[in-house]
């Protein structure tokens, strides 16, 4: 598999698998588990000040001899103090999001950095090539978290990207299994982010209600909502009906704003207040039935990719 091996050179990875930089779930021990399973490990510096920040990169760095990432978001507000802890500590690997990509791409690979940017959508796709990033990060409809607007589904989103850049692709929502890494990989993807398999893992730094709310969701008990605002994938409780209310009320941007308030995603995800905090996961949450080290979720998704992979080639429709 050509592709794979360019995306593991890209990364310096033995496996195609890239964990997501998710907020409040993605700090050292995950990132560092994850990259010494074999995949790319990331800090999400999307929930942490600057030198929380410079202490977990510097933690990862006692716990792996790996490389590892960071996943910025570009409309975070101390933009500047993020990405200079990035290069003073050596970070190698940045993915970007929730921004322009353009705007910090050169800065970053003048410094020898690699760097990925996350999109949902053909336009933003070539954009982000343009940019100069090295890959980007396909993500479809079923993701957790930040979403697009236009409600692409992976299956839709990874071919319609494949013939729009000629630079890597990363498959991403709605993967959490060996079957659904196959299958990314059937419609052209060179490698996977697998972010909501992972905030389950032992090591993320989510809050156990939170992982116990996961691993007990059924099918439907996600949905997308504040659209007008920032379209957000999440688990269904007292917050999301009072939002999922206000919408079919028609609600303008500054109420929704006002709904959400602030630190609204930290009270649910990392304090544990499963009915007035925000919970974001992906609608593959439905599958995830139970709380494991990172290192047995990586290895069982490789498992099942190269046994499924094998099984396929031997079917024979003549």
């Amino acid at each position: 598999m050509e592709i794979k091996k360019n995306v593991c050179k890209l990364f310096n990875i033995k496996y195609p698998i890239i964990q997501a930089g998710m907020v409040w779930c993605s700090g050292w021990k995950l990132a560092s588990a994850v990259s010494n399973a074999g995949g790319l490990g990331i800090i999400g510096a999307g929930s942490m000040y600057p030198e929380v920040l410079r202490e977990h990169i510097q933690k990862c760095k006692l716990a792996t001899n790996r490389p590892f990432g960071v996943n910025i978001p570009l409309l975070y507000p101390n933009i500047q103090e993020i990405i200079n802890v990035v290069v003073e500590e050596g970070v190698s690997i940045v993915f970007s999001s929730a921004g322009n990509p353009a705007t910090w791409t050169p800065f970053l690979k003048d410094r020898g950095i690699t760097v990925v940017h996350v999109i949902a959508n053909t336009k933003f796709a070539r954009k982000a090539q343009e940019a100069g990033v090295d890959a980007i990060v396909a993500e479809g409809f079923e993701a957790g978290g930040h979403n697009g607007r236009e409600e692409t589904t992976t299956m839709c989103l990874i071919p319609m990207i494949k013939q729009s850049v000629n630079i890597p692709v990363i498959a991403a929502g709605g993967i959490a299994s060996g079957k659904s890494m196959l299958a990314a990989f059937a419609l052209g993807a060179d490698a996977v982010q697998i972010g909501s398999a992972f905030a389950v893992a032992e090591e993320s730094s989510a809050h156990p209600a939170f992982k116990n709310k996961i691993v007990s969701s059924a099918e439907g008990d996600t949905k997308l909502a504040m659209k007008k605002l920032v379209p957000v994938r999440l688990l269904k409780n007292e917050f999301a009906d009072s939002i999922m209310q206000a919408e079919a009320e028609g609600a303008d941007r500054a109420r929704l704003a006002e709904l959400l308030g602030r630190a609204r995603a930290k009270l649910g995800m990392f304090e544990g207040d499963i009915e007035n905090g925000e919970l974001e996961i992906g609608q593959v949450a439905a599958m995830l039935k139970a709380i494991k080290p990172a290192k047995q979720i990586f290895e069982e998704i490789w498992t099942e990719f190269t046994d499924e992979k094998n099984r396929l080639s031997k079917l024979d429709f003549n």
